[in-house]
């Protein structure tokens, strides 16, 4: 049996990196695989059933971004039209314009989209790993991932 503690030191950071990509935050992205592994840890048998421990927790990972996204989406349609959304200052300070512009653009995206260039640019994960992560084709994660750096490329180019 796969220990969690081992699991955790060997993939909290790229399953965080993973996370920040999707999320666009530190602090979400820490949430989110925090919360996994702690789910993990409550059920450590399941360990003994999954054939690829870090696929299952990439997977997880992403699940976990997809519910923290859809949250938010529900929070901004029911947020008062009044409350300005407006980033921490220290999020801008410690950033390059360049690198604000790129994760804006990126968040814009279609979550599909996000999800597969996450997959690809930050996990560095090759199209049949992306496919099995998210549960779609091959030529999904072909056509998402040329649609999105398109739209990239179009947006950056102003």
């Amino acid at each position: 049996m796969t220990d969690v503690a081992e699991l955790y030191a060997r993939h909290r950071l790229p399953l965080t990196r993973l996370a920040v990509a999707m999320l666009g935050d530190l602090a979400s992205a820490e949430d989110a695989v925090q919360e996994v592994f702690v789910k993990l840890w409550s059920r450590a048998e399941l360990l003994e059933k999954v054939a690829s421990p870090s696929a299952y927790l990439r997977t997880a990972v992403v699940n976990r971004a997809r519910s923290v996204q859809r949250r938010r989406k529900t929070e901004r349609e029911y947020r008062a039209l009044f409350v300005p959304d407006v980033e921490p200052a220290e999020a801008t300070a410690m950033v390059p314009l360049e690198y604000r512009e790129v994760a804006v653009a990126v968040r814009e995206l279609p979550m599909r989209q996000r999800e597969v260039l996450a997959l690809r640019y930050w996990a560095d994960l090759s199209e049949a790993d992306i496919a099995q992560t998210l549960g779609i084709t091959r030529g999904t994660v072909k056509s998402a991932a040329s649609r999105g750096m398109r739209t990239l490329t179009e947006r950056l180019k102003n």
